[in-house]
């Protein structure tokens, strides 16, 4: 007789069910509570794999883990496609695989693109509400693209902003990131990046570069920066030498030292691992983070697999409750 688990239906959850399903708020616990979680030892990543594949510029990889305490296995998959826009698409495509831990069968496919967004946004978010000064006021964006929307909508909503000032490398994507702002009635203003520097108490760095945009003696005392884009060894956002100014907190320790913001300034000498600290040990309270007005602090946000499956797993559970999901069995 067949046994009954071998007809397990695999929900399948689209893009627009995601959008539907997950809220910034959603995203927000998740990602936190993954954080603390990998703090506590719960939850692990396995190593990334992230490769150039020799064909439409693409990087390709997978990422992966399990989270003990929330039950939740399984991987992304999916990369960087940089000429996806001229097609009218998301240069970020992926899909994200969840799996029964107690048996290893397929429970459901994700797509990836929006909750990639959505829970990257959500990791700065945390980082503000954990590490920026509680009277933060100007809110600086470095980068403009797809996902600079979903980080200002997210970093809004830890404090009270009273303005935002943006620099991008392609100044005529900034009128969309201004249209986002002024949806969320917060002034909006184009400048320069040292201006930029020398007025947000908190900054934004999102993009793909691969040289700093911002330098170590821009930054003045007391901000606080989430360094978004850097997830990949030779990327790069910031001055190395900033990192050995600011007091450095990341996702995960070992992929900041090797792909993430914080590998240019171990490469160099300037920091090493033990003083980068991962923000679950402030979310858990077994780091104080921010001790002080001066402080700079900088999170490192190089994202984590185990960031994508704690956000497909909501949209799983939410999919199929509200009967949004397909299914199908293999």
């Amino acid at each position: 007789m067949k046994d009954a688990a071998d007809a397990a239906a695999i929900a399948i959850v689209s893009e627009d069910v995601c959008k539907e399903v997950v809220s910034r708020a959603d995203a927000f616990e998740a990602v936190e509570k993954v954080f603390a979680a990998m703090a506590r030892g719960d939850a692990y990543n396995f190593p990334v794999i992230r490769e150039a594949i020799g064909h439409a510029d693409a990087l390709y990889g997978f990422k992966s883990g399990f989270d003990r305490a929330g039950l939740v296995l399984g991987l992304k998959s999916g990369g960087y496609w940089p000429g996806n826009a001229a097609r009218g698409l998301t240069n970020h495509q992926s899909t994200v695989f969840l799996f029964d831990p107690d048996t290893g069968r397929l429970r459901a496919l994700v797509g990836g693109n929006h909750l990639t967004a959505l829970r990257t946004a959500a990791a700065s978010a945390v980082s503000i509400a954990h590490l920026a000064r509680r009277d933060a006021k100007v809110l600086g964006m470095v980068g403009a693209g797809h996902q600079a929307q979903f980080q200002l909508r997210a970093a809004a909503e830890q404090r009270r902003f009273e303005r935002v000032v943006a620099w991008n490398y392609h100044p005529d994507m900034l009128p969309k990131l201004g249209a986002v702002a002024a949806e969320i009635g917060l002034p909006f203003e184009a400048v320069e990046r040292e201006r930029l520097c020398a007025e947000a108490d908190v900054i934004i760095t999102i993009g793909s570069s691969t040289e700093p945009q911002i330098m170590a003696d821009w930054v003045k005392p007391g901000t606080h920066l989430a360094c978004m884009g850097t997830d990949t060894r030779g990327k790069q956002e910031v001055d190395p030498a900033l990192l050995a100014r600011a007091t450095v907190f990341t996702d995960e320790v070992a992929q900041s030292i090797t792909i993430g913001e914080a590998q240019h300034a171990v490469a160099q000498g300037l920091i090493g691992e033990d003083a980068v600290t991962p923000l679950g040990r402030v979310i858990n309270g077994d780091h104080p983070g921010r001790t002080g007005d001066d402080e700079i602090t900088l999170f490192d946000g190089t994202g984590v697999g185990l960031q994508d499956l704690a956000a497909a797993a909501v949209a799983m559970a939410r999919a199929v409750e509200s009967g949004k999901a397909q299914t199908l069995t293999l």
